[in-house]
């Protein structure tokens, strides 16, 4: 563009166009990936359809090399190139974590090979694999005090309680970590620390594909995590179908498209319909475009909000003897079935106890209780909405001055929040476009009723 002259509509339109193209770059020649393939190799794997690539929208992934048809398999790993309880118990991990008592969960076992393995660095079989593991994570587990106080208070005791979970892991193992002490070149305090587990934990949690493994009598649980290399470089998106399970004729772990992948695009699974709360909490990351996801209502804010019911206690105890006092939402399109049942439930004095339970059946319940109800949803949102505003701005702040790990974790955070002020600002539209839809409609039969009426007269 010229200096001094502006850039015209169609230009403006051009540019907007390139930058929301995706662009990607191939990693496959950069040294991690080509140790990552050799150690593949060498158990049987290769991939003529996928290389790594990093991409402007996600990051890193898996980009199609050709065309992949729908039903094609796209990837299969074989059972060796899998991390399970199997490979630990069958290393030098083994006899200390099979003579130890009480028994240890699968994820511990994983956790503790890994930051093991970590720590033995390029004298490690699995060292090509671990050394493309993320180096730190932006699920809760990782979050600072700043992070957690910005969350959306409904996500907000989750996101604690994973932190303090992680936390509880490690304090209750420390004589096991003090027991393997004869295989670490450094004193184990300083190997298996609290943030060596984290991100452990975190690498098992947010990249075990799931595989039902045979129970072990030297572990206590279930056992359904594996890790598989070079597949968990796929990313989730929302709208992609694959096939996804553990073949066991063929002994591989295999991906079959459904959806089918054009050339050089990223090439996506699903890990699920997760709501982007749940993609936050299990996995770190916040997904575009997300038609499951929802805004939860707080049980506080709703108590808040009917503090001058003289009988809320006895109305909140009821919704919870009968499991109707969570996953209370509203979404693009309105208020869900459970949170106006809910609120319906709320509309009906004491003195109609009887109906009670009917409400929640889904009997229908008078015009100006249903009127109520759905003020009460507006009320609801509007609360909300005000509260994400406040959190942005703190976001906003925040991010002017903090380091760049604190950075990734605000953005996974802001991201969550906007597209939560973006579902009820669409709920709001959605409700007071159906309130004038229902007064036309009232007003259309009180016209036809004076017409009626007219007619008789004559």
């Amino acid at each position: 563009m010229m200096p001094g002259h502006r850039s015209g509509r169609a230009a403006r339109k051009r540019r907007k166009k390139q930058e929301s193209i995706t662009q990607s770059v191939s990693l496959s020649h950069q040294q991690q990936y080509v140790r990552l393939k050799k150690f593949l190799h060498q158990r049987g794997f290769t991939s003529a359809l996928l290389q790594p690539a990093l991409f402007t929208d996600t990051g890193r992934g898996l980009q199609a090399l050709k065309t992949i048809k729908s039903g094609e398999l796209i990837i299969s790993l074989p059972e060796s190139c899998l991390l399970t309880t199997s490979t630990v118990l069958n290393s030098y991990l083994g006899p200390y974590i099979k003579s130890w008592r009480p028994r240890i969960s699968p994820l511990l076992a994983l956790c503790v090979f890994l930051v093991c393995e970590r720590h033995r660095g390029e004298a490690s079989d699995w060292f090509p694999y671990i050394d493309v593991l993320p180096k730190t994570y932006t699920c809760p587990a990782y979050f600072s005090d700043d992070v957690m106080a910005v969350l959306p208070i409904s996500v907000q005791r989750k996101a604690l309680d994973q932190r303090e979970e992680v936390r509880g892991i490690h304090s209750s193992h420390l004589s096991l970590f003090r027991s393997l002490q004869p295989i670490l070149s450094q004193p184990v305090e300083e190997v298996l620390t609290y943030e060596a587990l984290r991100w452990a934990w975190c690498s098992v949690n947010t990249r075990s594909v799931f595989m039902s493994n045979p129970s072990s009598d030297f572990l206590f649980g279930q056992d359904v995590y594996a890790l598989a290399p070079f597949l968990d470089l796929l990313n989730h998106r929302p709208d992609v179908q694959v096939k996804a399970s553990f073949n066991e004729v063929s002994r591989c772990y295999e991906i079959r498209s459904v959806s089918g992948t054009l050339p050089y695009e990223q090439a996506f699974i699903n890990y699920d319909s997760h709501d982007s709360q749940r993609l936050m909490m299990e996995y770190g990351f916040v997904a575009s475009c997300n038609p499951n996801s929802v805004v939860y209502v707080d049980t506080d804010l709703l108590c808040d909000v009917f503090k001058a019911d003289r009988s809320l206690d006895q109305k909140m105890k009821f919704l919870r003897e009968n499991n109707f006092i969570n996953n209370l939402t509203v979404s693009s399109e309105g208020p869900s079935w459970r949170l106006l049942t809910a609120l319906r439930l709320m509309a009906l004095p004491q003195t109609l106890y009887p109906q009670w339970k009917a409400a929640l059946l889904g009997q229908e319940v008078c015009e100006e209780r249903e009127e109520r109800s759905v003020r009460t949803v507006k009320t609801l949102c509007e609360r909300i909405l005000r509260d994400t505003h406040t959190a942005l701005e703190k976001i906003s702040i925040l991010l002017q001055c903090v380091c760049p790990s604190l950075t990734e974790q605000l953005h996974v955070v802001e991201a969550l929040r906007k597209e939560e002020r973006c579902i009820l600002g669409n709920c709001l539209k959605a409700m007071e476009l159906s309130a004038e839809n229902n007064n036309h409609q009232t007003n259309c039969c009180h016209g036809n009723q004076i017409m009626l009426m007219t007619t008789k007269t004559l």
